[in-house]
């Protein structure tokens, strides 16, 4: 089950003052499936506007419906080997952001798996957060415990020539637990409790043979 207070610590950092986003990647897809255009810059070369855009993108992820829209699914260990989507998405992880190739084989599988009405984007958000420590009291002492780094991809239907609307599926990889890491997890989202989209999800992540 996820905890809703390990969520809410994500959100609060979603603001422009309080982001420690560092890149922002993206892929528009025709109603064939199609690729129509990618971006991949720096968070912090956004405009104003565009943080603030998607910022709200990226938090409507974490901050949906713990444990009804948004769920944890423990990947397969069979699933996590040379190949697979999870070497995928580590390496991606590892990178920012910043290998177009391993970005573009990532949007190719994601719209395999992923069936929607219409033209959409497929987003990614790449974070490091340095989790403080905090006391019995749950004040914070200050000092950093461990940097969590993450991943969020959301896809979203085109509200209008790319111009992403709210997200109708994606998922947070690895799974942030108990203020930690759980590398062997992600945290699928589908709005509201759309079980298609969440088998989708699944099947993506257990995907093998990828790379």
């Amino acid at each position: 089950m996820i905890q809703r207070e390990d969520m809410l610590e994500l959100t609060r950092r979603m603001t422009v003052k309080r982001t420690s986003f560092t890149r922002i990647a993206g892929s528009y897809m025709d109603e064939d499936g199609e690729i129509d255009g990618t971006f991949n810059v720096n968070f912090l070369n956004l405009s104003l506007k565009e943080r603030e855009k998607n910022l709200a993108i990226a938090k409507a992820i974490p901050f949906s419906t713990t444990n009804v829209e948004l769920k944890d699914f423990t990947i397969p260990a069979n699933c996590q080997g040379n190949g697979s989507m999870w070497q995928l998405l580590m390496a991606i992880k590892q990178c920012g952001l910043k290998n177009d190739a391993l970005m573009d084989i990532f949007y190719e599988l994601t719209t395999e798996h992923i069936h929607t009405n219409g033209s959409y984007a497929i987003i990614v958000f790449h974070d490091r957060y340095d989790v403080p420590v905090k006391a019995a009291d749950k004040e914070r002492l200050g000092e950093s415990e461990e940097v969590y780094e993450y991943l969020i991809c959301a896809v979203c239907p085109l509200a209008g020539e790319y111009e992403p609307g709210r997200p109708e599926c994606g998922f947070l990889f690895p799974a942030f637990a108990d203020r930690s890491t759980e590398m062997n997890q992600a945290l699928i989202f589908s709005a509201g409790d759309g079980e298609v989209h969440r088998k989708e999800l699944q099947n993506l992540l257990c995907g093998i043979g990828v790379v």
